[in-house]
């Protein structure tokens, strides 16, 4: 692919990725709570493979072209935004929670697969931007070419998310009201996308 289109594509996909939403919530959550950020964001970035692995086998524009289908995809991602919007507010990050730091690196690494699976804005990326930087060059296969932004995708997101949650445990791990007032944020910001979206796709 030439370097044009991997740097168009590099900077539609960074400002996406640097929006806050579910993935920056599980990661800032990850470094509060004294889980592994790099099991977190490990997690995360699995489930955008499985993604990429879909895309590349042409699913991706099955799915675009069944509009019933990706409502109901759009649908159970809403829902569990809301679900874990829900659950940020009940129970807010603070520094150190010890019952998260029971959690086991396989468990963080599983809800972080899950979370990144259902994104709505991950389907968005790669059912509605990613297909837009495929045109135009015959030397690679499609596959090919999906793959490659799909890594890309997975690589802006490991640096990313992993900054995130590193810098929540060091700046927000000694203050508990202002670790509690950015969970409570983003657990806000969870539940009212998810609402959103799943009132948009009910009328």
């Amino acid at each position: 692919m030439d370097s044009g289109t991997l740097l168009s594509f590099l900077a539609v996909d960074l400002l996406l990725v640097c929006v806050p939403g579910a993935d920056w919530a599980y990661v800032i959550s990850a470094g509060l709570r004294g889980r592994s950020v790099g099991a977190a964001v490990g997690g995360l970035v699995s489930g955008y493979a499985l993604h990429t692995a879909l895309a590349a086998a042409g699913l991706a524009v099955l799915v675009a072209g069944s509009p019933t289908l990706l409502t109901a995809l759009t649908a159970a991602g809403a829902a569990y935004l809301v679900w874990l919007g829900w659950t940020v507010l009940r129970r807010p990050g603070v520094p150190g929670a010890g019952e998260e730091i029971a959690a086991g690196g396989g468990r963080v690494f599983l809800r972080g697969a899950t979370i990144s699976g259902l994104n709505p804005k991950g389907l968005l990326l790669y059912l509605s931007v990613l297909p837009q930087f495929l045109t135009g060059d015959g030397h690679l296969p499609v596959a090919a070419r999906t793959t490659v932004l799909g890594l890309l995708h997975m690589v802006c997101c490991a640096a990313v998310y992993l900054t995130v949650g590193v810098l929540a445990r060091e700046l927000l791990g000694a203050r508990p009201a202002a670790a509690r007032a950015v969970t409570r944020t983003s657990g806000a910001a969870m539940l009212g996308t998810g609402t959103f979206l799943l009132l948009q796709h009910a009328f």
